[in-house]
């Protein structure tokens, strides 16, 4: 379970300094993905030395549930910006749309280590 924290910490933090650059630096909220993503790379690292690995790496299920809860609102653009709509800010529901399938599909995964474990 460790690796796949450690992986989903990487592709949000990807995803947070990717978006801030694409959008030109203007615009920082591009950048809470990377705040996500450090965190849950914090406690991957944290869950390869814990000897309670099995908090840590629940408090890493509640960060990606946080992060799906908190983008998942990119979620009802996507459809519009699929079929090609007009939208203020793009590139804010594509970086939330990743956000939070990322964020669901670790939470899911996560959540079944745990109840394993």
């Amino acid at each position: 379970m460790e690796n796949w924290t450690l992986g989903y910490g990487s592709l949000l933090t990807t995803l947070g300094v990717g978006g801030f650059l694409a959008t030109g630096g203007q615009h920082k909220t591009a950048l809470i993905p990377a705040g996500f993503g450090t965190a849950a790379l914090g406690l991957g690292l944290l869950s390869r030395r814990a000897s309670s690995r099995h908090w840590v790496l629940g408090g890493a299920a509640l960060v990606g549930l946080l992060g799906f809860l908190g983008a998942a609102r990119g979620l009802r653009q996507l459809p519009a910006l699929l079929r090609g709509e007009k939208l203020e800010r793009p590139a804010a529901v594509i970086s939330q749309s990743v956000m939070a399938g990322l964020s669901a599909a670790y939470t899911v995964l996560g959540v079944r280590g745990l109840l394993r474990a």
